[in-house]
């Protein structure tokens, strides 16, 4: 058995590293030569991601310092696979030496060690732990240049944690992202930032966490993009948000609330606005029949509590083969949601970089192409 850890057909991103190994690291197949990469937007992007800044994240103190040791030369890309590096600096091993035969509950401790016959590195999660997601804003920092070319832009922000809840945003709005702010707490509504730190800090004293939800918006997406039926819009981009950690539902547009609408309230009106096609709402959240329909992309994405706490838990010794309650020393954030924000950014920023290969790719082959 191994682990996959490659995706994508036009652009090949191979995710590499563990938890607590020396490094984790991603490598970029396929880029095309001559792409000036403004090195500035994704440290701005990784440092979002980075842990240790404050009490609401884990104390584990990563700078997340990136190393492009192929693939670039003077800033442009040089048509060779793009690898990048991110050195480890700040792990505690000693903290997870119970997990190699301790299986924590709602981890992937026991469906690891079942699948990998125990050879699994436990240390932190391994290359399961959130830790995997820093090479992934590298890459989703490229891909979201990629789109800028073309004038796509892609922004996330905090729907929910725990209880306290934002607003829904303005689905019928093109102007979306110019109203999300915030940086550590990407809200729409900024009134709400307090609630929440309430929230995520409540859960930290009782040395528990709590979960949430994120809002992940594309504007600027042409009509057209989408490959139905299994590579679809909603197929292509959920595949990627089900592979960040902690992610347990994908919804797009009003997708939670349309099982209890009627078609009369749910069908986006749709209507020619200074000669360009415009929905009046944005329920299906810019995706008809698998399909781009011109408005903002939009998806939420549901993230669950962190899984470490610092409690007496049930969990199983699978060296002794009994039930145990015990806890497992280790940093952990109390609420992964704000450090997930740009990870669902990259997430959404891949996933439409390979739409918008697709639609050139089959451009290709019609017989009125002149490329």
């Amino acid at each position: 058995m191994f682990v996959q850890s490659s995706w994508g057909k036009h652009i090949v991103y191979s995710l590499f590293g563990e938890s607590h190994g020396p490094m984790i690291g991603i490598t970029l197949h396929h880029l095309p030569a001559g792409i000036k990469i403004d090195m500035e937007a994704i440290k701005k992007d990784m440092s979002r991601r980075r842990p240790g800044k404050n009490k609401y994240s884990t104390p584990r103190n990563e700078k997340d310092q990136f190393e492009i040791v192929s693939g670039m030369l003077e800033g442009y890309t040089t048509g060779a696979p793009l690898t990048a590096l991110i050195h480890n600096t700040d792990q505690r091993s000693r903290d997870y030496s119970k997990v190699k035969s301790k299986m924590r509950p709602s981890h992937a401790d026991y469906a690891a060690y079942v699948k990998y016959k125990g050879h699994n590195d436990y240390r932190g999660g391994g290359h399961f732990s959130g830790r995997l997601t820093a090479p992934i804003v590298f890459a989703g920092g490229i891909a979201k240049q990629l789109l800028m070319a073309r004038g796509i832009q892609v922004k996330g922000r905090i729907a929910s944690i725990g209880p306290v809840k934002d607003a829904d945003l303005d689905q019928t709005s093109s102007t979306l992202i110019s109203t999300i702010k915030g940086e550590t707490f990407p809200l729409v509504d900024q009134s709400l930032e307090e609630s929440m730190k309430e929230v995520i800090d409540k859960a930290r004293m009782d040395l528990d966490s709590v979960g949430g939800a994120i809002d992940v918006v594309a504007v600027n997406v042409p009509a057209g993009l989408g490959e139905p039926f299994f590579n679809s819009v909603e197929s292509t981009l959920s595949h990627l948000f089900y592979s960040i950690p902690a992610v347990k539902m994908v919804a797009f547009g009003s997708g939670m609330q349309l099982p209890f609408m009627r078609a009369s309230e749910a069908n986006d009106a749709i209507m020619y606005k200074d000669g360009a096609v415009r929905t009046l709402s944005n329920h299906n959240g810019g995706v008809t029949g698998g399909i781009t329909n011109g408005m903002p992309l939009i998806a939420r994405l549901h993230i669950k509590p962190t899984p470490t706490i610092d409690q007496d838990q049930k969990m199983i010794d699978i060296e002794n083969k009994e039930n145990i309650v015990d806890h497992i020393e280790g940093r952990h954030d109390p609420c992964i949601v704000p450090r997930a924000v740009p990870v669902a950014e990259a997430m959404m920023a891949m996933g439409l970089v390979e739409l918008v290969a697709d639609e050139k790719w089959t451009e290709r082959w019609c017989p009125d192409d002149t490329y």
